[in-house]
């Protein structure tokens, strides 16, 4: 079950994040992402301390990552000082069906299609974006990513009402279930809506890149629910379309 979950979430993100298809590898998938902070990500649908230590081996260019569904202090133990830990979140899912979702007073829903991806945004009095999500139904499975409210209009439900919308959207499209990489904020958010967990989601980098996003005393705009991956950060702007951009202290970019 764990497994085919983890190969619907990498086929949906990839859709999301507009990256190269998944390759078949032997011990799972790779995707190859094409940025600096993050080349590839080997992603394992059923690891093990062998497996990963095999993955690990043939890893030799920086900002590669590996993704596996195991505790991450296990993970941790496995891989040699070369590698940081970037994520720990959960891989979610939860059966979807349409539900009655009325637009919070003083916000405006609109959506867009672009190819396979339907992005929600919900728009403040003033024309800008207070809350996003975006969802790829493939088949019967949609995977949600890159849910986010803005600093400014948070506990007002906004992330509820994009999760029911996308929800919405998805069984229009025939998608009978939800999959999602949940942060570990983001899990009582999820976990309120229906979501369950299935695995922990690990996430360590190959000598991770080190970036310098942001001027002197400017700071990221949107705290974000990361349905890709993990916990809960600061985003660049107003979660751009396509990859958006994550930080940890010291300037460590996790898209």
């Amino acid at each position: 079950m764990v497994a085919e979950l983890a190969r619907a979430w990498v086929a949906g993100w990839v859709l999301s994040r507009e990256t190269a298809p998944p390759v078949e590898e032997p011990w799972g998938l790779r995707v190859d992402v094409g940025l600096p902070n993050h080349v590839a990500r080997h992603v394992l649908p059923d690891a093990d301390e062998t497996t990963v230590r095999k993955v690990a081996e043939t890893v030799t260019t920086p900002g590669t990552w590996i993704k596996a569904f195991v505790p991450p202090e296990s993970m941790a133990s496995w891989l040699t000082p070369d590698w940081t830990s970037g994520d720990a979140g959960f891989l979610m899912a939860t059966d979807i069906r349409p539900s009655p979702t009325p637009t919070p007073e003083g916000y405006e829903l609109t959506t867009e299609t672009r190819g396979a991806v339907i992005r929600a945004s919900v728009l403040a009095a003033d024309g800008s974006i207070a809350a996003r999500g975006q969802i790829a139904p493939i088949g019967e499975t949609a995977v949600i990513d890159q849910v986010t409210t803005d600093l400014a209009h948070q506990r007002r439900g906004l992330g509820s009402f994009v999760m029911r919308t996308l929800a919405n959207v998805a069984t229009e499209k025939g998608a009978t279930t939800g999959v999602l990489g949940a942060t570990v904020e983001g899990r009582a958010l999820y976990e309120s809506l229906g979501w369950s967990v299935h695995a922990p989601l690990a996430g360590f980098v190959y000598k991770a890149v080190a970036v310098c996003p942001f001027r002197t005393g400017q700071q990221p705009r949107f705290r974000q629910l990361r349905s890709s991956g993990t916990r809960e950060t600061d985003a660049v702007g107003a979660a751009p379309r396509g990859i958006a951009r994550e930080f940890e202290p010291g300037g460590i970019a996790r898209p």
